[in-house]
């Protein structure tokens, strides 16, 4: 089969022939069909992500495909299910053995290219804006970044909790995006003061950033007493000073927000946002944006266009055995 590995931290990965793999106890081998890139990947090829596999291994962080065969006293998903899969890697591959925890069925209606992006991006957003920020209807929500993998979710999902949403993006094009999923004010990040405009429209409630960098500094300024910031990220490479005596002074929280990470402490909270993201899925709520598909012979390409900001909403990678 067909396995786009790592073969150590800071190179370049490689696409190769290697031996299908077989499921251990506990695991189920899956016939993957998409899997969806995310900035993370380009973290763990640097070996700069929070969690680190130990190379080499395949790329991959989720994906979606079929379920081929169960490990030994492994009782399902049972073979021929559609799954989601979760996971630290292994996705960037034609076939590959997961933890059957990690495996979720997905809806009958919602394609594998739709579900290789949806865990991550939506998960994130979902239980940042309900979880962690307890969004309220009327409020107004500001996205940084927002026409990215994560960030066109949080509009879509602030949108759709009946927030005012003011969604920041570079160029028209990602804009237009935004404003497709939901957004009602629109900032051009690079000709437009961000806190400025902020301020105009009366200051955010809750704002949902993946960036960092200087665009958190401002968007930090333009929040409301008593508003909520989400950190998600650090897209910009930058990770930005927070002044704690601000903090104070205009009563705001800020919120650290890891999705895999509840994995370990309390997956019920992701267990209840998944079902109800594929609720709101299957009764046509939700639209996954996918601005890239290719094939896994042009994973690299796809990484690209992560690196150089040219994607908005997911970039999946499909492996033609659907």
């Amino acid at each position: 089969m067909k396995s786009f590995l790592l073969r150590s931290f800071g190179t370049t990965p490689r696409l190769e022939e290697v031996g299908r793999p077989v499921p251990g106890p506990g695991e189920v081998l899956v016939r993957i069909a998409a899997c969806g890139l995310n900035f993370a990947d380009l973290l763990m090829i640097e070996g700069k992500y929070q969690e680190r596999p130990e190379p080499p291994f395949a790329l991959g962080m989720e994906a979606a495909g079929v379920v081929e065969a169960l490990g030994p006293g492994t009782t399902g998903p049972q073979p021929g299910t559609r799954v989601a899969i979760y996971t630290n890697g292994g996705g960037l591959a034609e076939y590959g053995c997961f933890a059957a925890t990690r495996c979720v069925p997905i809806p009958d209606v919602m394609p594998f290219d739709h579900a290789a992006g949806f865990q991550i991006a939506y998960g994130t957003s979902h239980v940042a804006l309900d979880h962690k920020a307890r969004l309220q209807p009327g409020e107004t929500l500001l996205v940084l970044g927002a026409a990215g993998g994560v960030g066109l979710t949080a509009v879509e999902i602030g949108a759709r909790m009946g927030a005012r949403v003011i969604a920041c993006a570079r160029g028209r094009e990602k804009l237009a995006a935004a404003k497709a999923a939901g957004a009602q004010h629109l900032i051009d990040t690079e000709t437009e003061d961000l806190r400025a405009v902020v301020k105009a429209l009366g200051g955010a409630d809750v704002v949902y950033d993946p960036v960092g960098g200087e665009l958190f500094e401002a968007a930090f300024r333009a929040t409301n007493p008593d508003g909520r910031l989400l950190v998600i990220g650090f897209a910009s490479g930058k990770v930005p000073p927070i002044p704690a005596n601000h903090l104070l002074v205009k009563n705001l929280s800020v919120h650290g927000l890891y999705w895999g990470g509840y994995l370990n402490f309390r997956p019920e909270v992701l267990t209840a946002s998944m079902n109800r993201l594929f609720g709101w899925y299957a009764d046509g709520g939700l639209r996954p944006h996918v601005s890239h598909r290719l094939p896994l012979a042009r994973a690299a390409e796809g990484l690209e266009l992560l690196r150089s900001r040219q994607s908005t909403g997911k970039v999946v990678i499909e492996t033609g055995l659907a």
